[in-house]
């Protein structure tokens, strides 16, 4: 009787923890961004002046339900304004769950088929750094907010050229405006640059990179990372001794399989942007950003042609030429599933235990705060710790 009572209750523990033990499950798709785009000017005091335009298509309004709400990245909280310009934004405000955002609460709900035209104007500060490639240059950096589980069919990034000595990456000059244009896969991030001498507006000093640190928000941050990694720690002691306790009671051992995930990727030759050449293992145009990619396909290893019999053997990571194919390849992707199986034999009641039952629980695999949200957490210039400190800058 105590022994299963003592699997129940392991059995509990486990159900409770199982969203941290297993993986994410895929998520559906709910949106897709039509187009987006982001129109900057600078004023004299050398704040931005950005203009969003977003053309928010629902897929799926039965899984979560309908669209109401989103949330989408700005630079920092330094802004100095947010105004609505279209009449889907019914209230704009700044949350700070997770990084920082503007939440976007829509004027009704939309539902599958249906596109929320978002528009709204951001006033934003603490955006540029005073000598940072050369003396006498200001040079202002600026990433569009990025979606980790939707897709950008159309990027536009326009920058007024007024008094501007440089942009990067190279980008044509119409109108008055540098304009990069491309798509997004989800989590793609797209980052330009503009530098201006030092007397082009009036910039300020302490509003640069390396002098506008904020101090209470470095111990506060260093202080919540504390916390994390202390909760991280304890709940994985709690873990390893769950487990310990389920494989010595219930004879259960632990184990791994090995998954292999194949892509067929087919490229563009050239840029379907601006006509540049596509380079060995490039996926984006280092010119204008635009993918190179015209088509993927996840494919079994049977669906491989039988004069492709050098692709069937791949098993390690990495891209495979076709040579049957122009400009195509197979992506090969290799990672290692845990498995529970029984390691000897045991009684009814510890076989009818956690081991062999399904957790019909859901992961939360959005953005932090749930809902609609809108990009990944970041903070540029020293509004909290600065982002060099915290990750690697991802690679164009």
């Amino acid at each position: 009787m105590k022994k299963q009572a003592r699997a129940i209750l392991v059995c509990l523990c486990l159900l409770l923890l199982l969203p941290l033990l297993t993986p994410c499950a895929r998520a559906a798709e709910l949106d897709e961004i039509l187009s987006f785009e982001v129109t900057v000017d600078v004023n004299r005091d050398a704040t931005l002046r950005m203009r969003y335009h977003i053309d928010w298509l629902v897929l799926d309004s039965k899984s979560e339900g309908p669209l109401t709400w989103v949330k989408i990245g700005i630079p920092n909280s330094r802004y100095v304004s947010m105004t609505p310009l279209s009449s889907a934004v019914k209230k704009i405000s700044y949350t700070s769950d997770g990084g920082s955002y503007a939440r976007i609460d829509l004027d009704r709900a939309y539902k599958a088929g249906e596109v929320a035209q978002i528009e709204f104007e951001l006033v934003q500060d603490y955006m540029y750094q005073v000598d940072a490639s050369a003396e006498g240059e200001t040079v202002y950096s600026f990433t569009p907010s990025w979606f980790d589980n939707i897709r950008v069919d159309e990027l536009t990034v326009r920058w007024n050229s007024d008094k501007a000595l440089d942009a990067l990456p190279g980008c044509e000059n119409s109108g008055g405006y540098y304009t990069w244009t491309g798509s997004l896969g989800k989590g793609e991030r797209f980052t330009v640059t503009v530098s201006y001498p030092n007397d082009a507006y009036d910039f300020d000093l302490s509003k640069s990179a390396e002098e506008g640190d904020d101090d209470d928000g470095v111990l506060v941050t260093i202080f919540f990372l504390a916390v994390l990694l202390w909760i991280a720690f304890t709940v994985f002691n709690v873990i390893r001794a769950i487990i310990s306790l389920f494989t010595s009671t219930a004879n259960f051992s632990d184990g791994t399989k090995t998954k292999i995930t194949r892509t067929k990727v087919v490229y563009w030759p050239e840029c379907q942007g601006c006509g540049a050449p596509r380079p060995d293992g490039a996926n984006n145009c280092a010119y204008c950003g635009r993918s190179f990619i015209k088509s993927e396909e996840v494919i079994k290893e049977q669906d491989i042609p039988r004069e492709e019999k050098d692709l069937r053997g791949k098993k390690t990571d990495g891209l495979y030429r076709y040579s049957s194919q122009p400009n195509t390849y197979m992506r090969v992707h290799v990672t290692h599933v845990p498995v529970s199986h029984s390691s000897g034999s045991s009684s009814r009641g510890a076989r009818s235990s956690c081991a062999h039952s399904s957790c019909a629980c859901a992961c939360a695999c959005a953005c932090a705060g749930g809902g609609r949200a809108g990009c990944s957490t970041k903070d540029f210039y020293n509004t909290h710790l600065k982002l060099r400190q915290l990750e690697q800058k991802r690679g164009s």
